[in-house]
């Protein structure tokens, strides 16, 4: 089988081009990894190339050695993988220690992984590991009113999670778990990648202030519908914002309790706490 016909790069494609559409990848900003199946893998071996030079990771990530993924390219534009996936993308393959990676398929143009891949492999790692291995996606994207946020809300977990959960029903239920939240950061290297991974053992959706955001999720729709629901909420959140802020209703702590009872899921506590001059989750 060729490469492209397969359905997960095609699921893939279309993934980068709804994110690019929504205006959330500027020139070459964002990136997407996918942690393909062995199947997958097995479907489309013989296309791959045996001989590509082996290159240091970056990162330690011994949890995923041997594993195979589909990754956006350094440089590459959001806008271009639909026209010319095989220059924007590429499948790595990491040795049997997690230590290194080798191109075995993409990248015709020339050109290597995003230069972000140290944080999508430190996170593919932890999300592999809680969720029993459930989780294959890592997408990254500079959402406009997401950032926007980050620079009038504090940087905290409670703060962030609160305040989107607000803007509307369904939020709480789609990331029940709540969103983290990382201060800014140099992007790029292992630093940025160790503190959202730590984030990632808890939550599927970690901000980035004054960049985006980062998402996890099993299947190209989920994971897409996760950034989608916590971009929408933002925008709401601006809009109210510039109206004065003053909200004269909202979802109380004690709805959310009710939501939580009649959609049968968990919501953390410590996101429904009493508004006042306190700011959770700065102690």
């Amino acid at each position: 089988m060729r490469v492209l016909e397969s359905r997960f790069v095609q699921d893939f494609i279309n993934m980068a081009d709804d994110g690019w559409r929504l205006g959330w990848h500027e020139r070459n900003g964002g990136n997407l990894s996918y942690r393909i199946k062995e199947h997958e893998v097995a479907a489309i071996a013989d296309r791959f190339n045996d001989h590509a030079e082996w290159h240091p990771i970056g990162a330690s990530v011994p949890g995923l050695a041997g594993e195979y993924f589909l990754v956006t390219g350094t440089g590459k534009y959001f806008r271009n993988i639909k026209v010319d996936p095989e220059a924007s993308l590429g499948i790595i393959e990491l040795d049997e220690k997690g230590e290194n990676y080798r191109v075995r398929w993409g990248y015709a143009e020339g050109g290597l992984p995003t230069s972000e891949l140290p944080t999508h492999l430190l996170n593919h790692e932890v999300k592999k590991r809680v969720t029993d291995g459930k989780h294959r996606i890592i997408y990254h994207a500079h959402c406009t009113n997401v950032i926007a946020l980050s620079f009038v809300l504090p940087l905290t977990d409670e703060v962030f999670t609160r305040e989107l959960w607000e803007m509307a029903t369904e939020c709480p239920v789609v990331f029940p778990e709540g969103v983290g939240v990382v201060p800014w950061m140099v992007p790029g290297g292992r630093a940025i990648g160790v503190e959202t991974s730590k984030l990632m053992e808890k939550y599927n959706a970690v901000i980035w202030a004054m960049h985006g955001i980062f998402c996890s999720g099993e299947t190209f729709d989920l994971t897409f519908g996760l950034m989608h629901t916590i971009e929408k909420a933002a925008e709401i959140l601006v809009k109210v914002m510039s109206m004065g802020h003053r909200k004269a209703q909202t979802i109380t702590p004690q709805n959310f309790r009710d939501l939580a009872e009649g959609f049968h899921i968990t919501l953390d506590e410590r996101f429904l706490y009493e508004k006042g001059e306190h700011i959770p989750g700065t102690e």
